[in-house]
């Protein structure tokens, strides 16, 4: 398999896809590996953890710059994506050591919990945010006494591989985390149908989510999906415009707008909505679209020729577009940062993830109307809302129909918090210390104290 770097278009690496037989393999030893790996004492399953994590952190520059090459991220965002990595192992590393049971009162003698690995995890990754959204599954996985095999996007394969790598150094036994890339027909429906993989992690779209979880099923498979997402950004007119206006095109263009979390509905109170237009036309345009290895670079390519071709696909000589940002001409995947004020609410602009620096701006009137637009989807991943009003603040976020929403602010993630989405853009909850318990089966135990007899 070739794979492509998204800015210049040239063939970077090639892989070897992995096969159904040698993924049969792969699960067989990550299996073997589980009673070890299960029973390495809490605080020696931590220290490997913090080593994974300071392996990381000591190969921070080459691993953004593999993305980079890989994937078409800037290098700041590269950096970051790196470093949440770095910052997640070390959050999950003190896991082990905490994974508490309860000692529940009942008469007759003592009953307590215990958390017991699931057994084999396998996770599916996408290619948008290849290496933070693997750490989100393998690292609480590996904390709570799994083994892992993963299965990196078809396009961007590098950084996963190269975690395996960082991941034996430090120590992990190389059939406790496995990277496995290949095609998802292949690799990621034998995770679904393979009786020995306990649990599926998947995140992507929502169409394969849904086959996903279907297949899943068929075992009771246990399963956390992070699907699509077609979120509101919500501006009311008493909102800091300029501040939510400079800042909107960083809510929705980040990762070229290939983002489930992306803010590409943006909801603007109707007596400033044309105010808001004129704030939010200079900040779209000065977005720095470019070669994503360079510093200050802010928005790079897209994915593939596919991904632009798809985007392309939403946009004709009719649709109303406001104004658009600047990108490149020649090899590379480009696409100018797009804004489009449509007038139908049915307009597919509105209604479907295009995954691309798309964002539709359309007006309301008032709360209820901001509420009632919010919630028109068939998603509800994540979302902002700008007002200086606190207990509107408070109002809409009870209102809104996302698991991940930001007061005027566009942050969805956060590692010690919990993310998934609402709806059909998910199932469970990721990341913050919550997401260890999917990742183990509670076993209840009783002990009798009742005397016997001689």
């Amino acid at each position: 398999m070739q794979v492509i770097n998204p800015a210049t278009e040239e063939v970077v690496a090639t892989v070897e896809l992995t096969s159904v037989e040698e993924t049969d393999a792969a699960i067989a030893r990550a299996q073997a590996a589980l009673p070890a790996w299960r029973a390495v004492a809490p605080g020696d399953r931590a220290r490997l953890l913090r080593r994974f994590a300071d392996a990381v952190d000591a190969d921070l520059e080459h691993l953004a710059r593999l993305e980079v090459t890989n994937s078409g991220h800037t290098l700041g965002n590269a950096r970051w994506e790196a470093g949440n990595v770095r910052d997640v192992l070390h959050f999950y590393a003190a896991a082990p050591e905490r994974l508490h049971g309860k000692q529940i009162p009942v008469p007759g003698g003592v009953n307590v919990t215990f958390h017991e690995p699931l057994g084999v995890v396998g996770i599916i990754v996408p290619w948008n945010f290849p290496m933070p959204i693997a750490a989100w599954g393998f690292a609480p996985a590996l904390a709570a006494g799994n083994t892992v095999v993963l299965k990196p996007a078809e396009l961007t394969p590098l950084t996963a591989l190269r975690l395996a790598e960082l991941a034996r150094e430090a120590g992990i036994p190389a059939d406790v985390f496995q990277v496995l890339p290949g095609e998802g027909p292949v690799v990621g429906q034998r995770f679904v149908t393979h009786p020995a993989v306990r649990k599926v992690v998947f995140t992507g779209s929502t169409a394969v989510g849904k086959r996903i979880m279907a297949g899943c099923a068929e075992q009771v498979k246990r399963v956390t999906l992070e699907l699509g997402g077609k979120s509101a950004n919500i501006v009311f007119a008493d909102a800091d415009l300029e501040k939510a206006a400079a800042t909107a095109p960083y809510g929705v263009f980040d990762n070229a707008g290939q983002d489930c979390c992306a803010r590409s509905r943006i909801l603007v109170q109707s007596t400033v909505y044309d105010r808001f237009l004129e704030l939010l036309e200079p900040a779209v345009k000065g977005v720095v679209v470019g070669d994503p290895a360079a510093e200050g670079t802010e928005m790079g390519p897209l994915i593939s020729a596919r991904q632009r071709e798809r985007v392309t696909s939403y946009l004709s000589d009719d649709t109303p577009v406001a104004f658009r940002g600047e990108a490149p001409d020649g090899p590379g995947f480009w696409f100018p940062p797009t804004v489009v004020t449509p007038t139908s609410l049915t307009d597919p602009l509105v209604t479907e993830e295009i995954f691309g620096p798309v964002v539709a701006v359309v007006p309301f009137t008032d709360e209820a109307d901001a509420v009632r637009l919010a919630n028109d989807t068939e998603y509800g991943l994540s979302g902002s809302i700008w007002t200086s009003d606190v207990g509107r603040a408070f109002r809409v976020s009870r209102a809104v129909e996302a698991g991940n929403l930001s007061v005027n602010s566009h942050s969805s993630v956060r590692y010690w918090t919990p993310f998934g989405g609402f709806k059909q853009s998910g199932l469970g909850r990721e990341l913050g210390p919550d997401a260890l318990d999917a990742f183990t089966e509670v076993k209840n135990v009783f002990l009798s104290t009742e005397g016997g007899e001689g």
